[in-house]
């Protein structure tokens, strides 16, 4: 079942731990030695891949097939005139449920063109709240600090072997100055979501020595920053969302303090229910039938700009792609 975080205006403790907090292994790894050690590490990386500036970047395909599915219905009377029994019409019910859950789990998830404002890079994306788990040091935890932060693959724990599950998803954001989309390359961006029960990594009682679902990326000379991870819960009161901070460079993404701008991604209803139909996000379609965008405490001035285009499929895969303007 999914959990019910507070609302995303609460403040948790940061002095407070929840008792059955699992305390993970204290052996040192690469990935203990912290942010510094990490930029070390990207540099000489960057100067190896310079060997190989000739290769290419291999494109993600989205599948383009439709998502019409025909629905075949029959109806019979007898002699008299009257319906057939319960049992025949349960069994055309159940034919019908099951075609349409086939349909919405190979079903190609693409929102329409985005609008001109959400193409708009005249005014910076809205500023949302960072909500009650951050874990950007501003409510007592910081994962930035953490060496193996800097990462495109967000779905494994930096401090287990435990590896988040959920229908794949990549997310592409491209940072631009506000007022001029001159892209914004060199800064960087941390992004995190709950899991495919609602939880948040280091906070949720059920996760809290974990640290999945959270990453920071450098974005290229084109202002792009790419993220692969699973799609995230529905949990009760919220609609379903994808946090993410931006820095003015990788360097100064160590706190809070230093982000330029503070927002989220409104995730298209269309998607979440070819999403939510698949197995483990059952407790989502229950709590995305209770709330709406009109009624969520953060997108309900408002969410078109904030709603990424949505491509590819549930089952290959889904992309959600936003241009992001900030200032700075």
């Amino acid at each position: 079942m999914v959990g019910k975080p507070p609302a995303e205006e609460i403040i948790v403790n940061p002095s407070t731990d929840h008792p059955d907090r699992h305390h993970q292994n204290q052996d040192v790894h690469d990935h203990d030695r912290g942010l510094a050690h990490d930029l070390v590490t990207l540099v000489d990386r960057r100067r190896a891949l310079t060997l190989f500036a000739g290769a290419g970047l291999v494109a993600l395909a989205a599948c383009g097939s439709s998502r019409a599915a025909s629905t075949a219905s029959s109806s019979a009377t007898s002699a008299s005139g009257t319906s057939t029994g319960a049992s025949a019409t349960a069994g055309t019910s159940a034919t019908t449920a099951t075609a349409a859950a086939t349909t919405a789990i190979t079903a190609v998830a693409t929102t329409a063109t985005p609008s001109s404002a959400a193409t708009d890079a005249s005014t910076a994306i809205d500023e949302e709240t960072a909500g009650p788990y951050p874990g950007d040091g501003s409510n007592g935890k910081n994962v930035l600090t953490q060496s193996g932060i800097v990462r495109r693959d967000i779905r494994p724990s930096l401090t287990s072997s435990k590896v988040a599950t959920g229908v794949p998803l990549t997310v592409t954001l491209r940072i631009v100055k506000a007022g001029t989309g001159v892209a914004l390359g060199g800064a960087a961006v941390y992004l995190w979501h709950c899991d495919i029960d609602g939880n948040y990594s280091m906070y949720s009682s059920a996760v809290a020595s974990e640290t999945y679902l959270r990453g920071v990326q450098e974005t290229d000379a084109d202002g792009n920053v790419s993220f692969t991870t699973i799609f995230p819960a529905c949990y009760s009161g919220r609609w379903p969302h994808i946090h993410y901070e931006v820095y003015p460079s990788l360097a100064k993404a160590t706190s809070s303090a230093n982000k330029i701008a503070t927002t989220q991604l409104a995730l298209p209803k269309t998607v979440c229910d070819a999403v939510y139909a698949t197995a483990g996000y059952s407790a989502s379609v229950r709590n995305l039938s209770q709330v709406s965008l009109a009624t969520d405490n953060v997108f309900s001035d408002g969410a078109e700009r904030e709603t990424p285009t949505m491509t590819g499929s549930v089952s290959a895969g889904l992309v959600a792609s936003l241009v992001a303007p900030v200032r700075a």
